[in-house]
């Protein structure tokens, strides 16, 4: 029997009742395949460990991440908990993805059925693309390394011919890989967002972009502007199938692909480099819901998903996303417009299990 060493890390606010639904359903994908098995490390990191340790991870966390097969990581984050700069001391993707240089943050943007939208007349595949955002450099490279005086601030934004070339070409092969393309027309096709006609370094990845694209002649490649990529993402998301774009431009744009098919419940990433990943929803921690039986843990489970299809069990991971597509059909769980789920985490994980069971 195959074992798979996972680091799994709580997080903060609802973070531990989405990972422990997440558990619940990879137990019984793993009961039901029998032939591998997942063993957990527990560890604590985010914002309250740092309000306990003036860290918000340990030595012995990041070693044990950087032994692992995988890392699932629940939201992380509390208010209050600031550095003395002013930036929040309890996010962890500065240390992990700069850290183990996970330069691909993936972020399926994906409708469900029976999932109330604001946008009217969009049927379940409608909206189905990925959000690949370069995860170590642009805008938030200047992390910390900010210059500020009583007069003016300046954050730095760099991008390098590695930076671009490589995450370019991740998008490219996703492309390549990802069934269906579009739906708009089933062509693939990836789309670099970016900023050309102002900044110099968005000229730069464009440059770079064209050159990857012709190594791949069986996909579209087009180039968009951010700000009109954010009203074309509400008016004809069908017209995409894989964005590439800056970490900043893809944090933000995937928080409005988010918007557009149930809230940032419903949205898993995950966060890959050449050997190693970690995967976690997009949202934070809320803390406001955490204990009252009304956290969506959607994205939780299928970030589960997106790690079982990275550890090379496929099958597993269209069987869990299967399931969680039967259990919103039959409507086993509702999810109100603000992204709450009457039961909570353990209901949706129950649905999700038995769905599963009748497979």
């Amino acid at each position: 029997m195959k074992t798979y060493n996972i680091v799994m890390i709580p997080g903060d606010g609802i973070g531990p009742e989405l990972l422990d639904a997440a558990v619940q359903v990879l137990d019984k994908i793993q009961e039901l395949a029998g032939d591998f098995r997942l063993a957990y490390a527990f560890h604590e990191a985010g914002a309250g460990y740092y309000q306990k340790n003036g860290v918000n991870i340990s030595p012995e966390t990041l070693e044990a991440i950087r032994k692992a097969d995988a890392t699932l990581k629940g939201p992380v984050g509390l208010p209050g908990g600031r550095l003395p700069d002013g930036t929040e001391a309890g996010v962890l993707g500065g240390v992990l993805r700069s850290g183990f240089d996970l330069y691909a943050n993936v972020r399926p943007v994906k409708l469900f059925p029976k999932v109330a939208i604001p946008l009217k007349d969009r049927p379940p595949g409608s909206i189905d693309y990925i959000m690949v955002r370069e995860n170590t450099e642009g805008l938030y490279l200047s992390r910390g390394r900010g210059i500020i005086t009583e007069q003016a601030a300046s954050d730095t934004l760099l991008l390098t011919r590695k930076g671009c070339e490589r995450i370019c070409r991740f998008a490219f092969k996703m492309a390549m890989e990802k069934v269906p393309g579009a739906p708009e027309d089933g062509r693939k096709r990836v789309t670099l967002v970016e900023k050309s006609n102002v900044l110099r370094s968005f000229y730069f990845f464009r440059q770079i972009f064209a050159g990857v694209a012709r190594e791949f002649p069986g996909v579209e490649a087009e180039n968009i502007y951010v700000d009109a990529a954010s009203a074309a993402l509400v008016m004809r998301p069908e017209h995409f199938q894989v964005l590439v774009t800056e970490n900043m431009f893809g944090d933000i744009l995937s928080d409005l692909g988010g918007a557009t098919i149930g809230g940032l419940g419903m949205c898993p990433s995950a966060n890959v480099g050449d050997g190693r990943a970690y995967f976690e929803p997009i949202h934070g921690s809320a803390l406001d819901i955490a204990g009252k039986n009304k956290a969506n843990p959607l994205s939780q489970i299928l970030a589960a998903g997106m790690m079982l299809d990275y550890l090379g069990r496929k099958k597993e991971a269209l069987l869990l996303e299967k399931a969680v597509r039967q259990a919103l059909e039959k409507e086993r769980f509702g999810i109100s417009s603000a992204g709450l789920v009457e039961g909570g985490a353990s209901r949706v994980a129950a649905a999700i299990r038995e769905e599963l069971e009748r497979d």
